[in-house]
């Protein structure tokens, strides 16, 4: 199953990874569970939001012993550094204040508090577009984790569109996108040096592009239509499973129990990596909090002990397998790493998940710390979702705004 090919990102042209993430960026501890930040919309997973719309943000807290969190907003760069403007030019408030609504959790196996925040809020609201990033920190000031959001003000129309890749070798394993930027109402001089977009799969934060300049111009559009430099790997459709309910096997849970709490063992998963491509829907490696039988999910939910196994009938040598998905942030940690059982011939893991539905897939990881998404696969049918940011920085302009936002599908895919 080892793999010679793997995706080179960031430090060249394209792709970043977890492993290349920037310094502002922690990663939560081990006992905080269920990090979630998002729009505040209907079926919404991503932390993009347009200016003046509302992000939820919640987190629980598994040592359930009533800590007074703060948090603190940065504007940050394009690249996600602090940027150099003050919090009087981003905001209005308090760009740190205790995070104020939490509760205990109630008839549960295992304690947690879970932590909820709304932005804007009566003592915060954002000003300007941008990239953000919020930090959570303890009674000490020390941060204890930290996670990103966008927040766009749409002055340009970004069309997004999905094609197969146009390289004979690439064609049955790459999905290329299509950009087009249509800024009529905006007069921009130089949009080589003053536009800059970040092109995302499936909203992971590790499996991007950017530093895509325009390719045409045409009266008042740019037009990236490259024919390898926007190439993704398709990958494969994501794997899933439905805890909602902890007392019973439902879909691909094969056994719940309980010790001291309760343990769900899902099927076996067989390596896909030279079967054909089956078509199933998923929510693109997202997740949601979600149980029966109990008035708040939030903080009635039960946490399970998850235990994956993917068969192998060989050690992959070197690299290291994980569990991949947003319900770490897609993010690369000792709980999600697969260990190898040569008794059972599996790769095993298991991950204390709360109650809900949750995608996940199987990445490998090289020594290089260089991240292969294809090793479940890679076929130009799969469903992914893509979505465009548009940055504009105007000559002599002190921050990077967040002009545009564009989302297009792969299942409307073009030839």
């Amino acid at each position: 199953m080892f793999r010679n090919t793997f995706i080179v990102f960031a430090i060249l042209f394209s792709y970043t990874c977890a492993f290349a993430q920037k310094e502002i960026e922690v990663i939560e501890p081990p006992y905080i569970k269920s990090v979630v930040l998002k729009a505040h919309k209907v079926n919404a997973f991503v932390p993009i939001i347009r200016l003046g719309e509302t992000i939820d943000f919640s987190f629980d807290d598994l040592e359930g012993d009533d800590k007074e969190y703060t948090y603190k907003i940065n504007h940050c760069t394009y690249d996600w550094k602090i940027s150099n403007i003050t919090s009087t030019e981003f905001s209005t408030g308090f760009t740190e204040d205790r995070i104020r609504n939490s509760e205990n959790s109630f008839n549960t196996y295992q304690d947690y508090t879970n932590y909820v925040l709304r932005i804007p809020n009566q003592s915060f609201r954002l000003k300007i577009s941008g990239n953000y990033i919020i930090s959570v920190m303890n009674e000490d000031e020390e941060v204890v984790f930290t996670r990103r959001f966008i927040v766009y003000q749409p002055r340009v129309d970004v069309g997004v569109s999905i094609h197969k890749a146009r390289k004979i070798a690439d064609i049955d394993s790459k999905q290329n996108v299509e950009i087009v930027i249509n800024h009529s109402d905006l007069l921009i001089n130089n949009p080589s040096e003053e536009i800059k977009i970040t092109l995302f799969q499936n909203n992971d934060w590790n499996n991007t592009i950017t530093d895509i300049k325009p390719q045409f111009y045409r009266g008042t559009q740019l037009i990236y239509k490259y024919g390898e430099a926007t190439n993704f790997d398709g990958g494969n459709e994501y794997l899933y499973f439905d805890s909602k309910d902890v007392r019973n096997a439902t879909n691909n849970i094969r056994r719940v129990f309980l010790k001291d709490i309760y343990e769900t063992r899902l099927y076996v998963d067989q390596g896909r990596e030279n079967k054909p491509h089956t078509h199933y829907p998923d929510i693109n490696g997202n997740f949601f909090i979600r149980s029966i039988n109990v008035d708040n999910t939030a903080f009635e939910s039960e946490y399970t002990n998850v235990h994956f196994a993917l068969e192998s009938y060989s050690d992959i040598g070197n690299g290291n397998l994980y569990v991949y998905g947003a319900f770490n942030n897609w993010q690369f940690t000792d709980e999600n790493k697969l260990s190898y059982n040569e008794n059972s011939k599996f790769y095993e893991t298991e991950i204390l998940l709360k109650q809900g539905f949750y995608n996940y897939t199987y990445v490998l990881v090289n020594e290089n710390n260089e991240i292969d998404f294809t090793f479940e696969g890679s076929h130009y049918q799969t469903e992914n979702e893509y979505s465009v940011i548009v940055y504009y920085k105007k000559f002599g302009s002190k921050y990077d705004e967040v002009i545009g936002y564009g989302a297009g599908s792969s299942v409307n895919l073009q030839n």
